[in-house]
């Protein structure tokens, strides 16, 4: 396979939300021709001015597309949009490659594996960490699973919008390594929402506790630019809260049919589902704000919530 250089390579782009806008116009600006679909057509044609083309259906992008990546907000989006007769399967031209971004079940990556392979495709799961300032730099992490032929062929790709990708091999195995990192993510922020409503109750400056935080090795990079601003209040979403309970869900998902027991998982998800079920749009840092109220410190120590029908939520995918 040659290499998928901006001079060979005609990009199709489905899904642009937050993640999705910030990747492709990353692609555009490094010269690519990309033709983009959403639903809303109106956040594909907010790239019209940087060059990008929207296509009517799923069926037309496919159809004139060298590379088709999506980035899809669960794994009923991707099925949609890969098998439905209108969807990609149906319209893509025999020898083009997909590489799906979105963060699904590892068993939902292999199958859309499976049938790239018997429709003659190429097909790599890479799903993303990091944030949206992260993809409007272009500095992303990329875990990718499946044709190593085509992460390689891909890196031109790649580098334009991560500044890390890895190759993990078979198919599905950049999905789980995605949950295996989110498993992380939202444990350790549970971590850190609980050592921070603490420090308050035992007397701490909130300012200086954060602070000093940020200074000690335990804080891992991910959650560190969170506690400066969860010092000045600001929980405007970079990574929603609403993702972080989806990813949740799927860890606890995959770890169950893996028969792996994942306590501390199941405890930080019960407590992120609680701060969710408020209903606001907000980071997954917010959690901090939720451990203050129940512990009474923090200035929220006036109203804390009742928790104990939003902490018995089922879990599904």
């Amino acid at each position: 396979m040659n290499s998928l250089t901006n001079e060979n390579t005609r990009l199709g782009f489905i899904g642009i939300g937050n993640m999705g806008s910030r990747i492709a116009g990353r692609l555009l600006e490094r010269g690519y021709q990309l033709t983009a679909y959403n639903r809303s057509r109106e956040a594909a044609e907010a790239l019209v001015k940087y060059g990008a083309k929207v296509a009517d259906s799923v069926a037309i992008l496919a159809s004139e597309a060298d590379v088709i990546l999506s980035c899809l907000p669960n794994d009923d989006a991707v099925k949609s949009v890969y098998l439905d007769t209108q969807g990609v399967f149906a319209y893509a031209h025999r020898d083009s490659a997909i590489i799906d971004m979105s963060t699904v079940l590892p068993e939902t990556s292999r199958e859309l594996s499976d049938l790239s392979r018997e429709a003659g495709l190429n097909c790599l799961d890479s799903p993303i960490s990091g944030s949206t300032p992260l993809a409007e730099k272009g500095t992303l992490t990329l875990f990718c699973g499946g044709d190593e032929e085509l992460f390689q062929a891909a890196q031109p790709i790649f580098s334009s919008i991560a500044s890390q990708y890895f190759y993990l091999g078979g198919s599905g195995s950049g999905t789980a390594m995605k949950l295996v990192a989110n498993t992380l993510l939202g444990v350790g922020m549970q971590a850190i929402a609980e050592s921070v409503a603490l420090g308050q109750k035992e007397g701490l400056d909130r300012h200086r506790l954060l602070e000093v935080l940020s200074h000690t090795a335990v804080i891992a990079p991910a959650h560190l630019g969170k506690l400066s601003r969860a010092d000045l209040g600001d929980y405007r979403a970079q990574f929603a809260i609403r993702l972080m309970n989806k990813d949740f869900r799927l860890i606890l998902e995959t770890a169950a049919a893996a028969k792996v027991p994942m306590p501390a998982t199941a405890a930080a998800f019960q407590m992120n589902l609680a701060e969710f079920s408020e209903g606001n749009e907000e980071d997954f840092s917010a959690v901090i704000t939720l451990m203050e109220r129940l512990a009474r410190v923090g200035g929220s120590d006036a109203n804390p919530p009742s928790v104990g029908s939003s902490l018995g939520g089922e879990v599904r995918a």
